[in-house]
């Protein structure tokens, strides 16, 4: 008589950590091949010594996913969830307009998660902004109406009605809630419904949010969120709406390659390598401003003369009015190696630097042994200084107090407009 075969029961939520070793994890067919096509993992493949097991190995991205077949799949940063959200606080906002407390900080409440931690965030900046009341504004209307109201619309009169009158075609401006960034923070919240994790209690909170926010207009799933701009009407709407469209971006309706409709999953990501690099670039350029210099992110260069190989350095140091290059900053998301070395990195900067026509480039990491290191480059000349280029690799401790890191952004921009005053 044949043994009976025991079919692994699939779980309904999987903990991974950021970059930590692959786990094997009982799953159905569907959620694991969801899983491989998002792309949403380093790797996601059948276990080949476990029938029905899937090994999942997270990479850079952090915060939980639902696939259709109902599995959640929770990624925990390696960075404390609150110092992630001043990184992303500082990169939304660097003049801290959104921050509480003025220490650098985001209220993430009790929270240790992602998810919590965001939709706790996201309704406490709402409800600060609501707080006065739901900002209206003027709203162009086009609508058929039996009354003339604003201005007729002559066109379109002739050609839906021939002339004849009533119904009329009009245009008004209405005096309304249904503007563009209440129109941001509703489909904030109700991503943030939808999302996997929220805590009962936040719920509740965005629940009553979102009843504030009925006179503004849903997005259609999919829809691109509207266009807002700054002003002194809008400024107590700005750092929720920030953090909104920080909640939009990352919450992805759909994770999914092309013609692959049912491999679907729902959540919020963060991609912890892209805000590192925002924040070291948005950090640095701040810093440098305070001695009259100028950075432009992502500035596009080319390798060679006919144009074909690009290059991207995150930033490039300029002068005040931005006409010539000092220096080049790239932001590694990586822990430096125990002898400092990334060989690959090194060449790459050596690449940016001559190209640029620079006497030095950097390297910022996310942790490291040695605050910094440095090294001359063989065969290239010696400058006005009587030195030859140097690569530079800066460590960053994610660990310390949000004043201690600007601390040690204004240390870095300080030497860069030190090379500045050595080179002339």
């Amino acid at each position: 008589m044949t043994a009976p075969v025991s079919v692994p029961v699939p779980v309904s939520e999987v903990a991974l950590r950021e970059y930590g070793p692959a786990v094997s994890v009982p799953l159905g067919a569907e959620a694991g091949r969801a899983l491989a096509a998002s792309g949403i993992l380093q790797s996601a493949t059948p276990d080949p010594g476990r029938d029905g097991h899937w090994l999942l190995r997270a990479g850079s991205r952090v915060g939980a996913v639902r696939t259709r077949a109902g599995t959640v799949v929770r990624i925990m940063p390696k960075t404390p969830v609150s110092r992630l959200f001043f990184l992303l606080g500082f990169s939304l906002d660097p003049a801290r307009a959104w921050r509480d407390s003025g220490e650098g900080t985001v209220d993430t409440g009790a929270y240790d998660d992602v998810v919590p931690a965001l939709a706790h965030a996201v309704e406490r900046q709402i409800d600060g902004a609501l707080r006065q009341g739901v900002l209206q504004g003027y709203q162009e209307v086009e609508e058929s109406a039996l009354v003339v109201r604003g201005r007729l619309r002559e066109a379109e009169q002739i050609r839906r009605h021939f002339g004849r009158t009533p119904p009329v075609e009009i245009v008004y401006d209405a005096y309304t809630a249904d503007t563009a960034e209440n129109r941001i923070l509703r489909a904030a919240v109700e991503r943030l419904l939808r999302l996997p994790g929220v805590p009962g209690a936040v719920r509740r909170r965005l629940a009553h949010q979102r009843v504030r926010l009925a006179d503004a207009l849903p997005l259609i799933r999919g829809q691109e969120p509207p266009r807002w701009q700054p002003s002194r009407l809008n400024s107590r709407y700005q750092p929720a709406l920030r953090l909104a469209e920080a909640v939009l971006r990352g919450t992805s309706p759909e994770h999914r390659p092309a013609g692959a409709s049912p491999l679907a999953v729902d959540g919020f990501l963060l991609d912890m390598n892209k805000l590192f690099e925002d924040f070291v670039t948005v950090a640095l350029r701040e810093a440098l401003r305070e001695h009259g210099l100028t950075a432009r992110l992502q500035d596009p260069h080319h390798l060679d003369l006919a144009g074909l190989v690009r290059m991207r350095p995150d930033l490039v140091v300029r002068t005040g009015d931005g006409r010539t290059p000092l220096a080049v900053v790239d932001a590694k998301y990586k822990v430096e190696k125990a002898d400092g070395l990334h060989n690959a990195d090194l060449y790459q900067a050596l690449a940016y630097a001559t190209v640029l026509g620079l006497r030095e480039a950097h390297l910022v990491y996310a942790a490291g042994r040695r605050p910094e290191r440095f090294h001359e480059v063989r065969g290239t000349a010696a400058g006005p200084d009587g030195r030859a280029m140097r690569l530079y690799q800066h460590s960053l401790d994610l660990s310390r107090e949000p004043e201690q890191l600007l601390t040690a952004f204004r240390e870095i921009a300080g030497q860069l407009a030190s090379g500045r005053k050595e080179a002339a």
